[in-house]
C-alpha cells in the first residue's frame, strides 16, 4: 500500500489557467497551442531539409491546423451531442476543452491533403511523411494539457501507479466525486506511446525512401497505441464491446497496412532528390513559371 501512494500522482491545479474578459485559458488550451507550434516547428526543420520552400511549408501546416482544429472539435460534438444540444453556444468554447484526436487527425489530414492537392505541391507522399513526424510530436505536446485537467476519464487501478483529481473544478472529480479514487494513467500511457511512435517514424523517414511509407507508418502506430490505450478509457461503447476510437484505429489500421505493402513493394514512378541534389525549392516556380520538379 505504502508504494501505491509513493507513485500516486495527486493533481490538485486548477484546469483554469486565468479568466480574461470572460475567456477562459485552461491548460488544456495551452498546451493545444503549444503542440501546434511543435509540430509545425519539427515539420518545418525536416522539410526544409529536403528543398520545400519555407512558403509552402507553412501553407500546408496552416490547413492542417485549421482541419485539425474542426475535425477534432466536429467528432467530440458527434461522440457527446447530449452535452451541447440544450447549449449550442458551447459547441464553439473549444478553449475550455473537448476534442477528440482521431478527429484531429482526420481533419488535419483532410487539410493538409486537400490544399496540397488543389496547389499542386509536387510530391505530396513525402510531404505527408514529414507531416506525421509533426503530428505525432504535437500530439504528444498537447497530452500534458489532457493530463493536467483530468478530462479523459479511465479505469480505476489498484496497481503500485495511478493519478488522481484533487482540485474541485476538475473534470474527473465533478464526475466521480472522489479526490481518493485512482484511475490508470491512460493519457499518460498514450503520451509515452506517441514519443515512442515519434522516434520510430524518425528512424523509418531516414532508413526507407520510399516516400509515404512513415506516414502510414504512423496511422499503424498510432491506430494500434488507441486500441489498446482506449480499453482503459471510459469512452461510450459503441459496437462490439469497442469505442469510436478503436473501431477507427481499426478501419485505418485496415487501409494503412496494406498501403505500406503496396509501396514497399513498388518501385517509384520517377527518382527522388537527395539532400546534395542542386534543385530548386519544392513548391517554388520555375524560371519560366512553371512548378518546379517533385523530389
Amino acid at each position: 500500500m505504502t508504494s501505491a501512494i509513493l507513485l500516486t500522482i495527486k493533481i490538485g491545479l486548477d484546469p483554469t489557467l486565468f479568466e480574461v474578459v470572460g475567456l477562459e485559458v485552461t491548460w488544456h488550451g495551452l498546451f493545444t497551442a503549444l503542440a501546434v507550434v511543435a509540430g509545425v516547428a519539427a515539420a518545418a526543420f525536416l522539410g526544409r531539409r529536403v528543398g520545400f520552400q519555407e512558403e509552402a511549408i507553412y501553407n500546408v501546416a496552416l490547413a492542417l491546423v485549421i482541419g485539425g482544429i474542426i475535425g477534432a472539435r466536429g467528432l467530440y460534438i458527434i461522440e457527446n451531442w447530449s452535452l451541447f444540444e440544450d447549449d449550442l453556444g458551447d459547441i464553439f468554447a473549444i478553449n475550455t476543452g473537448g476534442i477528440s484526436i482521431y478527429g484531429a487527425l482526420i481533419g488535419g489530414t483532410i487539410g493538409a491533403w486537400g490544399y496540397a492537392y488543389i496547389t499542386r505541391l509536387p510530391n505530396i507522399p513525402k510531404a505527408a511523411d514529414i507531416a506525421a513526424i509533426g503530428a505525432i510530436l504535437g500530439m504528444a505536446t498537447g497530452r500534458i494539457g489532457d493530463i493536467i485537467n483530468g478530462e479523459h476519464f479511465a479505469e480505476t487501478t489498484s496497481l503500485p501507479w495511478g493519478v488522481r483529481y484533487t482540485n474541485p473544478d476538475s473534470p474527473s472529480l465533478l464526475a466521480f466525486g472522489d479526490p481518493n479514487l485512482v484511475q490508470h494513467p491512460a493519457v499518460a500511457y498514450e503520451l509515452l506511446g506517441d514519443m515512442a511512435i515519434f522516434l520510430l517514424l524518425l528512424f523509418i523517414y531516414a532508413r526507407v525512401t520510399r516516400s509515404g511509407v512513415a506516414f502510414f507508418s504512423w496511422v499503424v502506430l498510432y491506430g494500434a497505441l488507441r486500441l489498446g490505450v482506449s480499453f482503459l478509457r471510459l469512452d461510450d461503447i459503441v459496437l462490439l464491446g469497442l469505442r469510436t476510437a478503436q473501431l477507427i484505429s481499426i478501419a485505418s489500421m485496415a487501409v494503412a497496412l496494406p498501403a505500406i505493402i503496396y509501396l514497399l513493394r513498388t518501385p517509384p514512378q520517377e527518382e527522388e532528390l537527395s539532400l546534395a541534389d542542386e534543385e530548386p525549392l519544392i513548391g517554388e516556380e520555375g524560371a519560366e513559371g512553371e512548378p518546379a520538379e517533385g523530389l
